[in-house]
This record gives C-alpha cells, structure tokens and sequence, in this order.
C-alpha cells in the first residue's frame, strides 16, 4: 500500500486504527533493524521500535506531509537511537570506548546475529565510528538510502553526508586492515 493512502484512511476516524496497522506492517522490520544496527541488542531495539511507533501514532495527525512518509519515520527512530545511546552512556558514566566495548561484546555473543567472521569484523568496525557517521554509513551501505533521504532524515546537507560516508568507510578499511 502506498504512504499516500495510509495517510488519507488514517485521516477518516473509522478507518484510523486499519491504517495505522498497515503503517506499522510497511515499516516495522526496516525501522526494528535500523535500530539494532545503532544499538545492537534485539531488546533493545524492540522496545525502540515501540516507542518509535508510539511516537509516529501520537504525531502523524500533524504529519505536514512536506517529506515522504519513511523519512518522517526514520527521523523518529532515527532521534530515538541517538537519545538512547546518549542516555546509556551518562546513565553508566561510561566513557565512549566502555560502550564500544559493551557493543562489541553483544556482537559476539548474539545468538540473532549471524555472518561469517567479515561480517562480524565490519560490524566491531562500526561500533568505532562516531554515532552519526555510524548512522550514516547504515543507511547509505545497508539501507541503501540516497543521499537526498537521508539529508531530509538528518537535516544535513548533501555534500557533508558524503564526507561522512567517506571518512566511515575509510576508518573501517583501516580498522579491517589492523584487525
């Protein structure tokens, strides 16, 4: 089904609850895993993903509709991921490098996670990165987002997107190399 008529039956109070249910049925999965590559646990990012829909449900009455109705949602997961992290790390007083290590240690341990040892090394790269350049790299490399979607879901510009895609992908080449 497309944004456009999930937005007009999610404008009708009788069809407002079947909408909603097909929003949550197009986007769930792409947000749930939007999510647990930023915050790595499955827990975590199921009840991320929770609070995104909660959010999206409250605030999609005064969706302007100026953007694409994915992009609206990602910004929400996308704002949820970074408080969330943000939290955890003045939550523990834990130094940046504490939760890298923190993450990394899920990755190994992760049951839901699986790949082959490149897969798991890209993955210990990333958590390297700065939060918004780790962003970013996801969604250019794993979401396969343009670059134009994901400058409307960061409000940043196109040209600085591409310095970060750039500058992650050769932190991780380096890391790879030295690992």
């Amino acid at each position: 089904m497309e944004d456009k008529e999930i937005l007009e039956k999610f404008a009708h109070p009788d069809s407002r609850n079947l909408a909603f249910n097909q929003l949550i049925r197009k986007y769930q999965q792409k947000v749930y895993w939007h999510i647990r590559k930023m915050v790595i646990d499955h827990d975590d990012a199921d009840d991320l993903t929770q609070e995104v829909f909660i959010k999206v449900w409250k605030n999609l009455e005064t969706f302007r509709q100026d953007a694409q109705l994915y992009t609206w949602v990602y910004r929400i997961a996308t704002n949820e991921c970074l408080t969330f992290l943000s939290s955890k790390r003045k939550r523990f007083f834990l130094p940046i490098g504490d939760i890298t290590a923190e993450l990394a240690d899920k990755i190994d341990t992760s049951s839901d996670l699986s790949g082959d040892d490149i897969q798991l090394k890209l993955q210990k790269a990333l958590l390297r990165l700065p939060d918004k350049q780790r962003l970013v790299f996801n969604m250019r490399y794993y979401d396969e987002l343009k670059y134009e979607d994901i400058s409307e879901i960061l409000g940043t510009s196109v040209g600085a997107l591409k310095a970060s895609y750039h500058l992650a992908a050769k932190k991780i080449e380096e890391f790879l190399k030295h690992d």
